[in-house]
């Protein structure tokens, strides 16, 4: 009797706690000027797009933020920013947990990709690789970029990491925990650190 009850309750509480998420992330996608079409989302997302960068997110475009919507262990948020003149593009039904996708120049995801809990997406290095250069002013001016491209169907496995300059294939696997650095070609799965080819899918 007292479970019926919790869970009635929290079924309530739930269904308005999910329109309450909609209605925030609604503003902070129109807030940051980003185009979208229809999405769902389970908890509310940290988007930043700096003036002159440009975000947008195709049809059927969903994503858990925290723990309750993919309870394998991260807690944090989906994260998006968008640096001045960058672009990222999200193909249609995509589905993202708790991942992070920073684009300091251009990251495009294809149709139908799933990103898994804890993924991160760096195009850039963040800083120079030259120890002098870092420990000046001028380092975030010397810092490496490259496009990242995720092609259709394409599924990268939990708590893994993609750097800069990197093609994920389609139909092509990532399996958790791995740092991609190079590209992987169509219908492969890699996996490991740094992450190395597998098999043919």
């Amino acid at each position: 009797m007292v479970g019926t009850i919790y869970k009635a309750i929290r079924k309530i509480i739930l269904s308005v706690q999910s329109l309450g998420n909609k209605i925030v992330t609604f503003i902070i996608l129109k807030g940051n000027n980003v185009s979208f079409s229809n999405f769902s989302t389970n908890g509310v997302p940290y988007i930043m797009v700096a003036r002159g960068g440009k975000m947008s997110l195709a049809n059927d475009f969903s994503m858990n933020n925290g723990i309750k919507g993919n309870p394998i262990g991260c807690y944090d948020k989906c994260t998006f920013f968008v640096d001045k003149g960058a672009v990222l593009h999200i193909g249609e039904q995509v589905g993202m947990s708790q991942s992070a996708l920073i684009c300091h120049q251009s990251i495009t995801i294809g149709n139908h990709v799933k990103i898994g809990g804890g993924v991160k997406i760096y195009d850039t290095d963040f800083h120079s690789l030259d120890p002098k250069i870092r420990a000046s002013k001028e380092d975030l001016k010397h810092k490496v970029k490259a496009p990242v491209v995720i092609k259709d169907h394409a599924f990268i496995g939990a708590f893994s990491i993609i750097l800069k300059g990197v093609t994920i294939g389609e139909n092509s696997v990532v399996g958790a925990g791995s740092v991609v650095t190079k590209s992987i070609p169509d219908n492969q799965i890699w996996a490991g650190n740094p992450a190395k080819f597998i098999k043919e899918i």
